[in-house]
This record gives C-alpha cells, structure tokens and sequence, in this order.
C-alpha cells in the first residue's frame, strides 16, 4: 500500500489546473455540509438520497418518496462527491491533487472535468454489475479517481513519484512501480474481497474508464508513456509529509455504505 505525495510533474499545456482545484473544493464542501454542519439525520439522507444504491437504479427495490432527491440516474454522478468521514475524503483528494493536474493539463479543463465525471459513472456501473441488488448506498469519489490514476499511469510512466510505503518509507519511485502495483490490486481485491464494504468495482470500472477515455480526449499531440522523457532524472526530488491512512466508518441508521477509496 502506498500514499503518494508529490510528483513535481510541470504542466506544460495549462498555467493552473482551474477543474482540478475546484473538484477538490467541491468535495471538500459537500463533506463539511453534510459530515459537519449538519444533524446526523440530514446526513444519513444525504447519503440515501445522493449515494449510489445498486438495487434502486436496476429497480430491484424502492426507495422511499421522502428520501428522493435526484433522479436515480443522477447517482451515477452525485454519489462521487460524498465521503464517509475526514480520511476517506483526504486520501481521494491527495491522489487528485497530486495525479489530476497533469491529466487535465494533457486534456484541458473541459475535457478534464467530462473525463472525471465519466470515470465516476463507469465506476458507479461496475459497482452495480457486481452487487446489482445491493441496497446499500456507494460513496465517494474513487471511480472517478482511479480513472485519473489510470490516466496518469498511461502519460506518465517515466516522472518519479514520492510515495510513503507502507505509510511510513518515504521513497522516490518512477510512477510505473506504485502505479501499476495498485492498479493492479484493485483487481485482485476485486475477486478475492468483492464483497467488502470497499467497493473494488468502482475502483475497477474508473480503471478501465480512464484508460480507454484518455486515449480519445488527450490533446492532439500529447504522448503516451513519457515518450518525450528520456530519463526519470528529468524530475527534481522533493520532499514531503506523510498522510495517514483513512479508515472506514460504518453509520448505524443507515444500509453499509460502500466506500470506494
């Protein structure tokens, strides 16, 4: 398991990486509405009535009138801007903040924010392909965080990445090593733990969304697999702060949410 912290990666097409920042924003507010400005009744609806629930969308089951407040469609979006608690908000926004800005330098800011939002809902499918008549609600942004991860992994093999290792050994690694070690570890857990309050589906479905939709939206010109870079020392070292690991919390008046993290 691996954290990463700093990549030192220039941008190169775009001065600021404006959709980048303001997802992270976006996140970070709808957590501290509803995880602190609020009652824990308004949460719990909030999760209900936003979260991605299986068994709702393939109308296995229904979801109380009161506790609608999207159209069941609309989940496949809203449900990636809701976290559990503070870690589970901070580890997504960290591989944001550290992999989005040079995925959405490589497909601009509009393309960016349709590619994030497109991981997401890929995401939300495979989770649902899974556990179709699961009830209980997915949160969080991680479908459409693995499709970023995917992304950064196809343009970016070659720039070193400082990531915490066993989230305590900090260490400088081409991106390709903890990149590939987790992508493929969603898989793994996927068929070995797919039914765990983690849901490994959204983790997969972002995967495969993200490398299939970077290879179509990347400007024109932009190469795969640091094809301009000739060597992983072309990137300083820098250093940084580790970030602890997130845990799961369970809510006890609602269904088990599944946290894609």
């Amino acid at each position: 398991m691996f954290i990463p912290l700093h990549d030192a990666n220039a941008l190169k097409y775009i001065k600021v990486q404006y959709v980048t920042i303001s997802l992270i924003v976006i996140n970070v507010a709808v957590w501290l509405v509803t995880g602190l400005a609020s009652t824990q009744a308004f949460s719990d609806a909030t999760v209900v009535g936003l979260g991605y629930i299986p068994a709702v969308v393939f109308d296995f089951a229904d979801l109380e009138p009161s506790l609608v407040l999207v159209p069941e469609d609309a989940t496949y979006i809203t449900y990636a801007f809701l976290h559990g608690d503070f870690m589970h908000l901070a580890s997504n926004m960290l591989f944001l903040w550290v992999f989005g800005d040079n995925v959405e330098d490589a497909l601009g800011h509009v393309r960016f924010l349709l590619f994030y939002l497109l991981c997401a809902a890929a995401g939300a499918l495979v989770h649902g392909l899974v556990q179709p008549d699961s009830e209980a609600p997915l949160i969080g942004a991680s479908g459409a965080i693995s499709g970023v991860v995917a992304a950064y992994f196809l343009l970016h093999p070659k720039v070193r990445v400082w990531v915490l290792v066993f989230f305590r050994i900090p260490l400088p690694l081409p991106a390709v090593i903890p990149l590939a070690f987790w992508i493929a570890q969603q898989f793994y857990m996927l068929v070995v733990d797919g039914d765990s309050g983690v849901s490994w589906g959204a983790h997969v479905g972002g995967i495969l969304a993200g490398a299939l939709l970077v290879l179509v939206l990347r400007r024109r010109g932009v190469p795969l697999f640091d094809r301009t870079i000739v060597t992983p020392k072309a990137v300083r070292h820098v250093e940084a702060t580790p970030v602890a690991s997130e845990e799961a919390a369970s809510r006890p008046s609602v269904p088990p949410t599944h946290w894609g993290r």
